[in-house]
């Protein structure tokens, strides 16, 4: 497949749909970054503050193992709005740096399908590429 990439010529992709894609990216990107808002005012609520009691008594064991939980799992959803923040963040590099390769996937270096970017405007791979990458992993062993 990537010699008939090299020499099949795709045109780059028009202004408008660069535009389209780059207004897709920054709306992502905002709605993360809200997102991320939300997961440090978690982190930074005290137990007093919680419940609104400004006491100093402290919480049960169970409240205490409850929040801990709550904390737990907000910070592994921050941590994976963080690692989609970083692949927007790429997209928008290679859009501003080099547009006439936005839209190609990095392996194969054929366009990458239209309703796919437009659902997935950090798309690095094109379907077909992405599908044996994801064939690939399942075919690892998995480390414990």
């Amino acid at each position: 497949m990537p010699s008939s990439a090299s020499s099949k010529k795709s045109k780059p992709m028009t202004k408008k749909l660069l535009s389209h894609f780059e207004k897709r990216l920054l709306e992502e990107r905002k709605r993360v970054l809200k997102e991320l808002g939300n997961y440090t005012e978690a982190f930074n609520a005290t137990p007093q503050s919680a419940d609104g009691d400004l006491s100093s008594y402290s919480f049960h064991m169970a409240d205490q193992g409850t929040d801990a939980m709550e904390r737990e799992k907000a910070f592994l959803f921050a941590s994976q709005e963080g690692r989609f923040l970083w692949h927007i963040d790429e997209a928008l590099r290679r859009l501003y740096r080099s547009p006439e390769t936005f839209g190609k996937c990095h392996n194969c270096g054929e366009d990458i399908d239209f309703d796919r970017l437009d659902a997935l405007p950090h798309a690095r791979l094109c379907f077909a590429c992405k599908q044996r990458e994801e064939d690939a992993k399942k075919q690892q062993p998995q480390q414990v």
